[in-house]
C-alpha cells in the first residue's frame, strides 16, 4: 500500500471512529511523525479529505476535522434517499433473486442487539450486493462517497436496542422486495427506513428537536 493511501485509510478511521472529533486539528507535520510518513504522502492524504469534506481549512495554516450538525444530516439524508431508492428499484429488476433471498433469511436471523458489529458486516454485505447488482459506477460511487460520512453519523448515535430491532426488519423487507423483483415495494420500505433512522439519530444528537413529519 502506498504512504499516501496507509495515511488516508488511517486518517480516515481516526475520523469515523472519533478519535479524531469534529474540530481536531489535523497537523500535516504532526501526523507525519505519528503515522512514519513523509510530509508529501500525508499532505496528499490530507487534500483526499479535503476533497470528501471530512477536513477544513479554518486558517491557511490549520486544517481541522469537519463539524457535523443536524442540518448538515439532514442534507446527507436528502442525497442518501435519492440515491439508495433509485439502487434498489434498479436492483429488484436485475438481481440474483437467490442472493437477496439469502440475505434476507439473514436479516430475519439477525440479533444486532447481541452482537452489533455483526449486524453491520451484514448491513455491509448487502450494500456490496446492491452495489454489483446496479452495475453503474456513477451511481455506486455516488453512494461510497456518501457511506464514508454516514459511518460518522452513525457513531454520533447513542445505541437504541429497540431501532436496531425496527432496522433488522427493514433490511429484511428491502432484501425480499428486490429477491420478489418489487422494485415499488424496494422502495418504499428503503424509503420507510431511512425515515426512522433519521429521526432515531437527530432524537440521539438533539432530544428536543423537532422531527420531520413522515411521507
Amino acid at each position: 500500500m502506498k504512504a499516501s493511501d496507509r495515511a488516508y485509510a488511517t486518517l480516515l478511521d481516526d475520523i469515523q471512529s472519533g478519535r479524531l472529533r469534529p474540530g481536531a486539528v489535523v497537523s500535516e507535520v504532526e501526523q507525519a511523525l505519528r503515522l512514519g510518513v513523509s510530509r508529501t504522502p500525508m499532505r496528499e492524504a490530507i487534500g483526499r479529505l479535503a476533497n470528501a469534506r471530512l477536513v477544513v481549512q479554518q486558517s491557511p495554516r490549520v486544517t481541522v476535522v469537519a463539524d457535523i450538525d443536524a442540518g448538515d444530516i439532514r442534507d446527507l439524508f436528502d442525497v442518501r434517499r435519492a440515491l439508495e431508492e433509485t439502487a434498489v428499484r434498479l436492483a429488484a429488476q436485475r438481481a440474483d433473486r437467490a442472493v437477496f433471498a439469502t440475505l434476507a433469511a439473514e436479516f430475519a436471523d439477525a440479533h444486532p442487539a447481541a452482537d452489533a458489529d455483526a449486524y453491520y458486516e451484514l448491513i455491509a454485505r448487502f450494500d456490496a450486493a446492491v452495489d454489483r447488482t446496479v452495475d453503474n459506477s456513477h451511481l455506486v460511487s455516488a453512494l461510497r462517497n456518501l457511506r464514508t460520512h454516514l459511518v460518522r453519523v452513525r457513531r454520533m448515535a447513542r445505541d437504541n436496542p429497540d431501532r436496531l430491532a425496527q432496522s433488522v426488519a427493514e433490511h429484511r423487507v428491502i432484501a425480499a422486495a428486490i429477491a420478489a423483483g418489487d422494485g415499488d415495494l424496494a422502495a418504499h420500505a428503503t424509503h420507510v427506513h431511512l425515515h426512522n433512522a433519521l429521526t432515531t439519530i437527530l432524537e440521539s444528537i438533539q432530544p428536543d428537536l423537532p422531527q420531520e413529519e413522515p411521507t
